[in-house]
């Protein structure tokens, strides 16, 4: 197969025509529609939340609902146990909202019969980063963290989010064009934080943040996960970023996966590597970065927390429709312009959430957009009542899921229910 004339064999690539490469195939322009999720969980036992549940002890129980997925979907695992159910490509909201409850329904009967449970909460928020997935990826990447500090790690083992992919959109850069629909999800990105914050915990007691998942990946390698920067080109852009971005690890038939110290991907194209990069090691290369939107020929977007029980849906729900519905999008562009003008809107959404007065306007804005939308995007009576119950309970309120659980807390004692 040939790519703009770059054949996948090990013939070495030039910088220039990696940087062709990657700009000419991160977005694949069409009129949009398409919705997929990707729903990460950390899993607990039931009778002993503290006790670590290694990957291969998740994956025993899963493996029965592997194969009886009616939603097509696909279940992976992360480095320290998380579960990830990633959705069939659907053709619309409705259609992956479906499909991810019929495959979530199998799941869950899975973990509850063997004892253990999914975490309320999108950081551990007791148990120390354990990697229990022997991998040579996960070993490169480890190591590559724990260079700068422990936000790699706990990211990699403690962490859960919710990711929603969306189509790039038209050619061009008029309305509902990709260019436009890039731009705009950057702006909604903090929101998106503040409404669906839901991990305020850490090391066994409040942390001080109401997205702490976010507050790691914000400390956790910059070349990777910063957002791409702004532009008017944003093909190039993703391009320069991913060249400009560590090398994380190089994959070998044998030994160890771990990359030189320093090694950016546009050196190692310029020979500073220990070898030549082949396409195969640059495809490999942009699935190891982890921006905030990261372009994939589709948009994904990585902000969101995950959420406790069927809260997902209403999250997925309202980020589809903030960007494929035309009125909902143009209104949260205009909520979202406050926001745009503070200084790091993002740590200001991961720590105080909708207590921000700037974000609680914008969130609720965006969140009655979102609603207004459900019937336009034909969503079931069911989502168009969870979409509307989270904006009661919490967005209405200024509040974020986070608030509730520090809430539950204080009455309880615990950090999230284990038996929900």
């Amino acid at each position: 197969m040939s790519i703009l004339g770059l054949e996948r064999d090990s013939r070495p690539l030039s910088e220039a025509e990696a940087e062709i490469y990657v700009a000419s195939v991160c977005f694949k322009t069409g009129p949009p529609g398409a919705v997929g999720v990707e729903i990460e969980r950390i899993v607990h036992d039931i009778s002993d939340p503290r006790r670590p549940v290694p990957v291969a002890e998740v994956q025993a129980v899963a493996a029965e609902a592997e194969g009886n997925l009616s939603g097509g979907g696909v279940i992976t695992y992360e480095p320290g146990g998380q579960l990830e159910l990633s959705s069939a490509c659907g053709a619309d909201l409705p259609s992956v909202i479906n499909a991810a409850r019929a495959d979530l329904a199998v799941i869950d009967r899975s973990i509850e019969d063997a004892g253990l449970s999914f975490s309320g909460v999108a950081l551990d928020p007791s148990r120390p980063p354990q990697r229990t997935l022997d991998h040579p990826r996960y070993a490169a990447m480890e190591a590559h963290f724990d260079r700068s500090g422990p936000a790699g790690r706990t990211m990699m083992c403690s962490t859960a989010s919710l990711q929603v992919c969306l189509d790039a959109g038209l050619p061009g850069n008029g309305s509902g064009s990709a260019v436009q629909r890039w731009q705009r999800l950057h702006h909604l990105a903090p929101v998106l934080v503040a409404l669906f914050a839901n991990s305020p915990f850490r090391h066994g007691s409040p942390s001080g943040w109401q997205s702490t998942r976010q507050a790691v990946w914000l400390k956790t390698d910059p070349s990777r996960t910063s957002p791409v920067p702004a532009s008017d080109d944003p093909p190039f852009a993703w391009a320069r970023y991913a060249l400009d971005a560590s090398v994380l690890c190089i994959p070998t038939s044998r030994g160890s996966w771990e990359a030189p110290r320093g090694l950016t991907m546009r050196g190692w194209l310029r020979g500073q590597g220990p070898r030549p990069v082949t396409h195969e090691d640059l495809d490999y290369h942009l699935s190891t970065l982890f921006p905030f939107i990261r372009p994939r020929g589709f948009l994904e977007i990585r902000v969101i927390d995950t959420q406790s029980g069927a809260d997902w849906e209403a999250a997925a729900a309202i980020a589809t429709a903030l960007v494929d519905d035309e009125r909902a999008a143009d209104a949260a562009a205009e909520a979202c312009a406050p926001v745009s003008a503070m200084a790091d809107p993002m740590t200001v959404a991961a720590r105080l959430g909708l207590a921000d007065p700037v974000l609680a306007q914008a969130g609720r804005r965006c969140a009655e957009a979102a609603l207004d939308a459900m019937e336009r995007l034909k969503a079931d009576a069911d989502t168009r009542s969870r979409v509307g119950a989270f904006l009661e309970n919490y967005t209405a309120r200024g509040r974020s899921p986070a608030d509730q659980r520090i809430d539950d807390w204080r009455r309880t004692g615990l950090f999230f229910d284990p038996t929900q």
